[in-house]
């Protein structure tokens, strides 16, 4: 793999939330090798050299919560495509968001080891895709998304999908086992209803505390956590009482819920953007009119929920939740967060809190040292405008995966 070189550059340590003095930075094998001040060292051979001009340089983003299986709200267009279709459409909207910026999401539902794998061997253009495979619902619940008039049992869950019904302690226990079996690194439950879903109550809880026990302990002993949709304090503060890692959405939670997030050191993925976009453009995208009614019971609680945990101090990570074509607005979710938080927070959402949570301190998402080389040439600074992350097309010029540089920006 030829090196890389960046020179004349600014930059960005996410963790601090500052420039550094530092204007080179090296790459080897996909991997930082080296950065310093003053004069960068003399380029080899083989060794593509990027001039920065004064342009900042930072680590790539993280989307901790996508759904990159999920590229339309019809449902009924989507049962009849087939796995080889479905999967070849989410990784083109993978490589869409790896040009926004985003050099790592976590997908928290429908993604697969063949998508990953597809990706790591180039085979498709993409970020680091962490997979969770299939969520796990209760009859009934969010993830069940038969009509009402379908009577028929679940049965061979086999097709790509976002979600897969188990109920009960046993059955739960064998699809946590299962997901794991096939390299999920972590493991989704859904414990409310939620927007996309028709037939149920955003407030109404789902699955038993004896079944959210059991996916604990099977994640505990595979090395890995789960994660919960929920909005609800019924539902949420339940689930970190049974020892979940992290929480998805959270819109609705109360005091109670920031102090055992806090208790806990728990994470929290607010998705702001997801409901301002279904909002205004969910009836257009083919959504229900049972879903876009729900939008409102979520909408204006977020921004609430996300400045109430900030001021907290709790672990917030960046995540988007984006269904169909309202992926485009992946990078909108910052100027939502921008209105309650510090454009370094933000920043640390996106990179070393979101590195935390998947395991990948010090991998991903810095710019230490053999930190794998996922990196973002920008023209503008971040801490100052939080909006130059959010215009890729004319100050992104570079995104660098693994130490391969894909240009962007037009100008």
């Amino acid at each position: 793999m030829p090196s890389l070189l960046i020179t004349n550059a600014h930059l960005l340590d996410p963790e601090v939330g500052e420039l550094s003095d530092a204007s080179w930075l090296e790459v080897a094998d996909g991997r930082i090798t080296d950065t310093g001040t003053g004069p960068a060292p003399a380029a080899g051979e083989n060794t593509q050299v990027i001039d920065a001009a004064g342009a900042t340089v930072m680590p790539g983003l993280i989307d901790a919560h996508v759904h990159i299986l999920l590229t339309t709200f019809d449902a009924r267009e989507a049962q009849d495509w087939t796995a080889g279709y479905a999967t070849v459409r989410a990784l083109a909207e993978a490589e869409r968001m790896l040009r926004r910026g985003f050099t790592t999401v976590r997908d928290v539902g429908g993604a697969d080891w063949g998508m990953a794998r597809a990706i790591e061997e180039g085979l498709a253009t993409g970020p680091r895709l962490i997979y969770g495979g299939k969520a796990l619902t209760q009859t009934g619940g969010h993830g069940d998304i038969r009509p009402l008039s379908d009577d028929q049992h679940p049965c061979c869950q086999v097709r790509p999908d976002f979600a897969q019904v188990a109920d009960g302690v046993d059955e739960v226990r064998q699809a946590a086992r299962d997901e794991f079996r096939k390299g999920a690194a972590h493991l989704k439950m859904l414990l409310s209803g939620g927007v996309a879903s028709p037939h149920d109550e955003v407030s109404a809880v789902q699955y038993s505390d004896e079944e959210m026990h059991a996916a604990v302990e099977e994640a505990d002993n595979h090395n890995r956590y789960v994660t919960v949709h929920a909005y609800h304090p019924r539902g949420v503060n339940r689930a970190l009482r049974a020892g979940v890692r992290c929480v998805e959405h959270g819109n609705l939670i109360d005091d109670e819920t920031i102090d055992l997030l806090i208790e806990h050191d728990a994470y929290l993925v607010p998705t702001l953007v997801t409901y301002e976009m279904m909002q205004r453009y969910g009836k257009d995208a083919g959504m229900s009119e049972a879903s876009h009614r729900k939008v409102s019971d979520v909408l204006e609680g977020g921004l609430v929920a996300l400045e109430k945990a900030h001021k907290a101090g709790v672990n917030l990570v960046f995540g988007t939740d984006l269904l169909g074509q309202l992926h485009v607005a992946q990078l909108e979710e910052i100027n939502l967060r921008a209105q309650v938080q510090p454009a370094a927070d933000i920043i640390r959402a996106a990179t070393t809190t979101a590195a935390k949570l998947v395991g990948l301190e010090g991998q991903i998402a810095t710019l230490q040292t053999g930190a794998h080389a996922d990196l973002l040439v920008l023209d503008g600074n971040p801490l100052e405008n939080i909006s130059t992350l959010t215009q890729p097309q004319t100050r992104l010029r570079y995104v660098i995966r693994g130490g391969q540089p894909l240009a962007i920006a037009s100008s």
